[in-house]
């Protein structure tokens, strides 16, 4: 089972107060530890919503909203892509995970749609296509 382990972010994160030495030591160790389990897929921090945009999609109208974002507690600072067998498995991992920000925090588990969760709407067709898209994306 894959997931979507997503860090929250917080008025610092969105201050763009970075993390100090010790916090990027211990994440780094974290974060060893998971790739020589073979949990972490992937894995990155992202800049404070005021580097970033909304499209809003109404119909076949887009509009774009440029950051910053008011709600923080809904906004993200990072995430991991982790394979796990089960969601205990993830919040066990999770509850090993260093405090991401200065003060308090939160993470967010997510599961990620697998090609069989989508049933017989997802046809042959589209799974092949998909096989593709991820084959191709594998050799880059």
């Amino acid at each position: 089972m894959r997931f979507m382990v997503i860090v929250k972010a917080t008025a610092d994160s969105e201050a763009g107060v970075m993390p100090s030495e010790e916090l990027l030591t211990a994440m780094g160790r974290y974060n060893e530890e998971l790739v020589k389990a073979g949990v972490m897929l992937a894995g990155e921090g992202l800049h404070p919503s005021a580097r970033g945009a909304r499209v809003r999609f109404s119909g076949s109208q887009r509009s774009v909203v440029d950051g910053p974002f008011v709600e923080t507690k809904e906004l993200i600072a990072g995430f991991w892509l982790w394979e796990v067998a089960s969601l205990q498995e993830c919040i066990d991992w999770v509850k090993r995970c260093p405090n991401p920000m200065p003060g308090d925090s939160e993470i967010e588990i997510r599961q990620i749609f697998e090609a069989e969760d989508f049933g017989a709407e997802f046809t042959p067709e589209l799974r092949e296509q998909e096989e593709r898209l991820r084959a191709q994306l594998s050799k880059d």
